[in-house]
């Protein structure tokens, strides 16, 4: 493996930002716009959730199939770079689609189709930093990816956003596509493979069973989840009832019912899932899997609030849809730069207190970001929401920096990679968990009372930042 030059880092990870512009366009501008459009007003959270959950699943399996696919395939053009073109090429066709959309159905349709192509592109562009760049490098290269991964936050903000918030909807949509093909077109030009010679003999059934066991976890935690949140919510309920009577017994038990689904859902899930996929060696890596824990009780909470952006500026605001679009670009804007501003730094920082102190600081950051957003239910104002932001992307760029590097430490070093991989379960159950059971608890508790559901659920969401960092004295071992 040949040594790599200043710009072949650049090259190689390209295509990050054009697939995560994409991804940020559609699941942060896009879908919510168009849901707001076409599905009733009263469940319209709900609607989005479903329709976010059910691109989450396809993306679960797609994404790994793909990754498998490429890793054995022959062609002369290499392993990778016919995957990634053949996504954003079909990636061009969905978007296209998503714009002609209808209604929610026909939107529906296209969202998941567009979460097949995107992962066909996103399962082969994994493999291109472990074939390509040698290892003494490697850290420099997924630096950039990082940087690659967290800049589009900022560029939707600033680009795509006010497009849509300014009526020009069709103009977004060509700007994403545009930008999508750009990048993949430069990461097929510039970026040299070797054809692999000599398919690989390992067969590719056991890895999948493992992610059809990471997906069985997952949702068995939702529904374990929501047993318990039915259980415990019943009882607070019938509790409130004699206390307090009957009208605000069921909002009581349907609050306090939704965070305990969420927390059960979390933990169940993800000892599910790791037990699907290692077997009994989860039991005796028991930090790494309260790891994954911490990591999925923070990406819950905040990729949740995330999704609750547009109807919220709509509620608490009284704006359009396209005046809360432009808010929420405005929005992205700060997150993104404090994002990356907090990012860069965190891991030389987390070498100097440690990065179980600095993961730990991040949840309690984030936990004042959150509960301060309820505020602005009360007395809406825009400036307290931009700090919110700010606030959150401090604590996001910080964790997703130290949380992963203190993973590393936690993982056997001789397999490194299939343990590593668990970590989807995070990535993957955030929004199936946060949202899935946020957004139909906030659609129904508004009905009662507007603005009760996002009070209910912006306070669970501050309690996961909390237990993120309550989480960590779970974990052993953590190198300083």
């Amino acid at each position: 493996m040949k040594r790599l030059r200043w710009y072949d880092f650049l090259f190689i990870n390209l295509f990050w930002l054009g697939l995560n512009i994409r991804n940020t366009a559609v699941g942060s501008v896009f879908q919510p716009f168009l849901v707001d459009k076409y599905a009733p007003g009263d469940w319209k959270n709900t609607a989005l959730s479903i329709m976010s959950n059910a691109g989450l699943i396809i993306a679960i399996l797609v994404q790994p199939a793909v990754g498998l696919i490429s890793d054995r395939s022959t062609s002369r053009f290499g392993r990778r770079r016919p995957f990634i073109l053949a996504g954003a090429l079909l990636d061009i066709v969905f978007l296209a689609a998503i714009a002609l959309s209808w209604n929610y159905w026909s939107l529906f349709a296209a969202v998941m189709l567009i979460q097949f192509s995107a992962n066909i592109s996103h399962g082969a562009l994994q493999g291109l930093i472990p074939d390509m760049v040698p290892e003494d490098q490697r850290g420099r290269a997924s630096a950039i990816k990082s940087i690659f991964e967290l800049l589009p936050i900022v560029l939707v903000g600033a680009t795509i956003a006010p497009l849509v918030g300014g009526g020009h909807l069709s103009l977004a949509f060509i700007a994403t596509a545009a930008t999508l093909l750009v990048f993949a077109l430069l990461t097929v030009i510039f970026v040299k493979e070797q054809p692999l010679k000599e398919k690989p003999q390992t067969p590719i059934w056991p890895p999948m069973i493992r992610v059809l066991g990471m997906l069985a976890g997952i949702l068995l935690g939702a529904v374990a989840g929501l047993v318990g949140g039915f259980l415990v919510g019943g009882i607070a309920g019938l509790i409130a009832w004699l206390l307090v009577g009957k009208d605000a017994a069921i909002p009581i038990a349907v609050g306090v019912g939704g965070i305990i689904a969420m927390i059960a859902a979390i933990v169940i899930g993800v000892w599910a899932g790791a037990r699907g996929t290692i077997g009994k060696q989860a039991s005796q890596h028991s930090s790494f899997v309260w790891w994954i824990v911490n990591r999925l009780l923070f990406l819950a909470a905040i990729t949740s609030l995330r999704s609750f952006a547009l109807y919220f500026f709509e509620y608490s605001f009284k704006v359009t849809a396209e005046q809360a679009t432009s808010m929420i670009g405005t929005l992205l804007l700060m997150v993104g730069i404090f994002t990356l501003i907090s990012a860069l730094p965190a891991g030389w920082l987390a070498d100097r207190i440690g990065k179980k102190m600095l993961v730990g600081l991040s949840g309690i950051l984030a936990a004042v970001g959150g509960f301060l957003l309820l505020g602005t239910i009360w007395v809406p104002n825009l400036n307290l929401i931009y700090v919110v932001g700010g606030i959150l992307g401090i604590a996001t760029g910080t964790f997703m920096t130290t949380n992963w590097a203190m993973g590393t430490d936690l993982v056997p070093p001789e397999e490194a990679g299939r343990y590593l991989g668990i970590s989807n379960l995070a990535g993957a159950g955030a929004g199936l968990i946060g949202y899935g059971i946020g957004a139909p608890v906030a659609d129904y508790l508004n009905k009662i009372t507007p603005g009760l559901g996002y009070i209910a659920t912006f306070a669970a969401y501050g309690v996961l930042f909390v237990l993120s960092t309550v989480s960590l004295r779970f974990i052993r071992g953590e190198g300083k």
